[in-house]
């Protein structure tokens, strides 16, 4: 991996980690703030952004844990370092955010059955304030999440919770307007599905990245073809892309080449355009000379040739051998 990569990636944790503190800081605050508000108020909504806006905390502490162990330096035992801690960390908060909308579910069906009353216009003051400190936060996230596991699972936790404080300032609205207490636990099972879709993306790529399947954005035929096109190249095989964190994809191969190409040159050149067509900086490359067609011909010809000459050979050999032996046998008779 080449030394700017590096930078860029260190570059990028620091970044990310002030990041999250901040958020953590602004979420854990909040957090407090909503709780309150909804015992005060006998909100569903409320109290199950607020239970939300718990786990965002504990989320956004293991995605700090996740960032410091990432840039741990590698080791004998963990040749590529701890770089999939943040890949554990996105999958461990994509299945939080999945219990958190089945606990969601459980409890708005109950209040469905059995209503109770709901305080509106506290209970929409209380999800305002919760929006507004959600909508600060994914501004901060948002830039980092799009090329990174573990901030797109932090992303989607505060996401999740503005829907939150959305469906509370809706249903806040109903309950104030029509006094229709049902809209708290209808409009908290919408916000849950919500919740579900997005994370299930997060889980569905996570585990890609932990089974080192082929990263989405690259296309394997793709990746074949423009090997191709470097003169030289015969074949490609046993070709493996996969993805050690989010923004560091990896390739291997075997590349057979021509035996007169330059195998220093022939990397580089293969180095450069899987660097420049695709992004990845990652790259081992087992180059295998083998014989052009006409090469082949040629020798299989010389060989059939050297075969020929060697039974002419051999052939004029058993004939002088033989008029010797009738000499002799002439000469003693």
């Amino acid at each position: 991996m080449d030394d700017g990569h590096e930078h860029r990636h260190h570059h990028g944790t620091v970044s990310n980690r002030s990041r999250l503190r901040f958020v953590l800081v602004l979420t854990a605050v909040y957090m407090l703030a909503e709780a309150v508000g909804g015992f005060l108020t006998n909100s569903l909504a409320l109290l199950s952004d607020a239970g939300h806006m718990l786990t965002d905390v504990a989320a956004l502490i293991l995605a700090l844990l996740a960032l410091w162990f990432s840039s741990r330096p590698v080791t004998l035992e963990k040749t590529y370092g701890y770089y999939r801690m943040e890949i554990l960390a996105a999958l461990a908060n994509g299945v939080a955010l999945i219990l958190i909308s089945i606990a969601i579910f459980y409890e708005a069906i109950s209040r469905i059955k059995h209503p109770e009353p709901v305080r509106g216009f506290e209970m929409m003051l209380i999800a305002i304030g919760g929006l507004i400190v959600n909508v600060v936060s994914a501004m901060i996230l948002h830039s980092a999440a799009e090329d990174n596991l573990n901030m797109r699972g932090a992303f989607l936790h505060v996401i999740s919770d503005a829907l939150g404080s959305v469906g509370a300032i809706v249903a806040g609205f109903f309950i104030l307007k029509w006094g229709w207490t049902a809209a708290d636990p209808i409009i908290s099972i919408a916000m849950a599905l919500l919740i579900v879709y997005g994370s299930w993306r997060l889980i569905h790529d996570s585990v890609n990245v932990l089974l080192e399947g082929t990263p989405s954005h690259i296309n394997v035929r793709a990746v074949i073809d423009a090997m191709h096109e470097i003169k030289g190249v015969e074949d490609v095989h046993d070709l493996h892309v996969w993805t050690i964190k989010s923004g560091m994809d990896a390739l291997s191969a075997h590349v057979n080449i021509t035996r007169e190409s330059p195998h220093r040159e022939m990397l580089q050149n293969l180095q450069q355009q899987l660097r420049s067509k695709f992004g990845i900086s990652h790259v081992t490359l087992q180059l295998e000379a083998v014989e052009t067609d006409a090469e082949e011909n040629r020798r299989l010809y010389q060989i059939h040739r050297r075969s020929e000459v060697q039974q002419e050979s051999a052939h004029e050999n058993t004939s002088a051998a033989h008029d010797e032996h009738s000499i002799t046998h002439n000469h003693v008779h």
